[in-house]
This record gives C-alpha cells, structure tokens and sequence, in this order.
C-alpha cells in the first residue's frame, strides 16, 4: 500500500515484506482501521508475485492487546433500533468480515511469520493462530481474554488453536483465559522457538525467512496449500489433491536449477510469481 497507514509499516528486503505494527502507546490495539488496513496489505504484498515471506512484528513492550473497544462499539447506533433478525444477520457479516482479516494469512501464496514480543492478547492470538510459523521472546505470554469478558471467542482461535497444540490445553486456555507465557508455548509447539529479546528473535526469524525466501516460490506455494489442505481433510482427500495440484504445477524448470545451481555451488535463482490483480493474472 502507498498510502500512510494507521497502524503498519512496511518494509521490503531481499523477497522478504517486514509488516510492523505501530501503535506501541496503545499496545496494538486492534482499531476498526487494523481490520481494512491488514487484509489489504497482505493482499497486496501477495499479488505483486514479489514478496516471498512476510514477517509480521510489532513495536513497544507488547506484541498486540487484541480488539480495541472502539470495534465493539462500532455500528451500535445504527442497529438499535431494527430489527432483531436482521441486527442478527448483520452481526454474523460483521465477525465473518472479521474472520476473514486473518484468514487471509492461509490464502496468500507465501509464508506469513509471527514475531511476538509481550502480551499476545485475545484477537492476537486469533491472529498469529493464523500464520504458518511462531517466535516468542521469554517474557512473551499468550491469553484468550475472550471469556475473561463473557464472549466466545469467534475470530479464529477455538477453530485454529486445537489443531497447534493438545486439545486439553487449548481447552483450559480457552475456558480459564489464564496467561500461557512463552515457555509453556514451546513446549505445547504453540512457537517454534524462544529468544532472549525481541531484537535477537527478529534476527532468527529474518534468517528462517531469508532461508525460505532463496527456495522455488512454486514450490513453497505448493507446500503450503497441501499442509493447510490435510489439516482440515482425510488423508485420502489431501493425497488426491497433491497429485492434481502437481500435474498442473510441476511443470517449472525449477528443479534444472536447483540440480544445477547444487552441482555448480551456487545459490539457486527462480523467478518470482506472477503478479495478479483481483484475481486475474498479470500476463
């Protein structure tokens, strides 16, 4: 995105997209501007076939405080007075609007990193249950404040979360909306590791990204459609769906330069992905 946004900034480096949340004197929270402005960046980054990982971080002392007030409170005025059914139906638009704002990290073609530091609060956690991969710094802690205000959770977490970690712990998190610190999180599989600070975390994780970023696009595209794919169906179902994506997809010259770049002792070079504009190819 061109323009200034409210609560990101973005920096590109070597294929790899740096989307930082700015609002550290109000803990990141999750203003109504967050919910346009994330999805549309996202989105972006995507489409320009450029970008082959995103790390997303954040500033101050938390990573995220989750949902600000102001989005509770949004479009309370303009429904109190209809009726209840369709107060109803647009309620259901608005969390799937919602929903929708993480679920875009799983349809993207790259890799989306969380960097937490601090409190991963609520819609946080709805959040980075969304991207593919998790780093933590040690005083880093996660809690599903949902039930600590008397509401389910409803923007990812009960639906991500118990296929990251085991069931039972997933569900005294979600039930107790007790702080998991960082520790605990590793141990659970929750992060895939634990740094000291936040500047030696962003290091390591630029590193894991700078790794992912020097492979095929296509194929790390491919990878994370076919593990998203066997979460969520049978085994039969995701090996049928690999064999078709492959037929289709395993036609680049990318492996010929993978097994010579290997032999010649050198990083390999591959093309970036297409560019698309809503939905249409860049060709």
């Amino acid at each position: 995105m061109t323009e200034q946004m409210t609560c990101f900034d973005v920096e590109t480096s070597d294929e790899v997209a740096t989307v930082t949340m700015k609002r550290p004197e109000r803990f990141n929270s999750m203003i109504p501007e967050f919910w346009t402005e994330l999805p549309s960046l996202i989105r972006e980054l995507d489409s320009s076939g450029e970008v082959r990982v995103v790390v997303l971080a954040s500033t101050g002392r938390h990573f995220c405080s989750g949902m600000d007030l102001a989005v509770f409170g949004d479009g309370d005025s303009a429904t109190s007075s209809k009726d209840p059914g369709r107060v109803g139906a647009m309620t259901r638009m608005n969390v799937l609007h919602l929903q929708e704002t993480f679920s875009v990290f799983e349809k993207v073609r790259m890799p989306v990193i969380a960097a937490i530091q601090g409190g991963c609060v609520g819609g946080a956690v709805d959040m980075v249950t969304a991207a593919d991969m998790r780093y933590a710094t040690e005083d880093a802690f996660f809690c599903i404040q949902e039930i600590n205000i008397g509401m389910t959770a409803d923007v990812g977490t009960l639906q991500r979360l118990p296929k990251l970690i085991p069931e039972g712990v997933c569900r005294e998190l979600s039930y107790t909306g007790r702080r998991m610190p960082a520790s605990e999180a590793k141990s659970v599989g929750l992060v895939n590791e634990v740094f000291t600070d936040q500047e030696t975390m962003l290091d390591a994780v630029h590193e894991v990204a700078a790794e992912i970023a020097e492979k095929s696009p296509l194929a790390v595209w491919g990878t994370k459609q076919m593990i998203n794919y066997a979460r969520d169906h049978s085994t039969a179902d995701s090996l049928d769906h690999i064999a078709t994506w492959n037929a289709g997809m395993f036609r680049s010259g990318d492996m010929k330069e993978a097994f010579t770049a290997q032999a010649e002792k050198r990083t390999p070079e591959f093309e970036d992905l297409l560019p698309y504009r809503n939905g249409v190819s860049g060709l």
